[in-house]
């Protein structure tokens, strides 16, 4: 079992000269993010000067309704969308200032996304998922790509399915899939919106017991759910309402004592 491809060091290269590195305190740094969607409509802000630190092996559920920025809030930490003001730091790299094709370098060697539709390639088989991320990035050769790969997929218990087609895996195994690959290069960030909103009670469980194991490894997650249940089981609960963070709750978990719904945490909130 191949288990000897670890980050060599902290990965903070942005892949361009347009992008900006200093020393910070906190893993994920946000400062003052407002993000403003133009259309034909009129225009929308999903976000409202947003002040958020996350530090490394942190567990976070970001919960709200729908609509109030959850997934915008995911999208400006990974890069997938850009801050219409406000600036985001990401260990030493400000990713609000990288460029298209540094963004991309940065994001496939530092964050693992993990998406509510797993977002696997049809025409590839589990394994080359896994190392597509890998491929990108130009890590490693290809016998120790595959290795990897190999590694992650025993990892989340998909290795007798490594050489199937996405099409022939139940949703669970496609997230679990999908992990594996938000894993590939080793990242010290794992975005996940929505991970479980399509799975049954059991395989979401199963995934986020996952989830779990990887915190303990020193990995950082941040997770959209709507699912109450395991909202009370992660480190911190960050709730947005109106594009805005309506309130943080911190969390001692125990796997023996009851798990907090999301009504008792607000409700904490509340009284604090």
């Amino acid at each position: 079992m191949y288990n000897g491809w670890k980050r060599r060091g902290r990965r903070n290269h942005n892949g361009s000269d347009h992008g900006t590195t200093v020393s910070c305190e906190h893993l994920i740094d946000l400062r003052g993010v407002t993000k403003v969607y133009e259309s034909a409509a009129g225009s929308f802000t999903a976000l409202k000067e947003i002040d958020l630190r996350v530090d490394r092996g942190e567990f976070v559920a970001v919960v709200g309704k729908s609509g109030s920025g959850k997934s915008t809030l995911i999208n400006m930490i990974t890069g997938i969308d850009r801050p219409t003001e406000g600036e985001v730091w990401v260990e030493e790299t400000a990713v609000h200032t990288l460029n298209e094709d540094g963004m991309a370098v940065w994001r496939g060697r530092n964050v693992g996304v993990v998406f509510q539709f797993f977002q696997l390639l049809p025409m590839l088989t589990v394994i080359e998922n896994v190392m597509l991320p890998m491929d990108f990035c130009g890590l490693g050769a290809m016998r120790e790509r595959k290795e990897r790969a190999l590694y992650l997929l025993e990892l989340v218990d998909l290795a007798d399915q490594a050489f199937k087609l996405p099409s022939t895996l139940s949703g669970g195994q496609q997230q679990r899939a999908a992990i594996a690959r938000a894993l590939a290069n080793d990242p010290a960030i794992i975005a996940a919106d929505e991970p479980t909103g399509n799975l049954d009670s059991k395989t979401a469980d199963d995934v986020f017991t996952l989830f779990e194991e990887l915190v303990d490894q020193d990995k950082t997650i941040l997770m959209v759910t709507h699912d109450r249940e395991l909202a009370g089981r992660v480190t911190r609960t960050v709730t947005l309402a109106d594009g805005l963070i309506a309130g943080q709750v911190h969390h001692e978990t125990n796997a023996h004592e009851p798990i907090a719904t999301v009504a008792e945490l607000a409700g904490e909130v509340a009284r604090a």
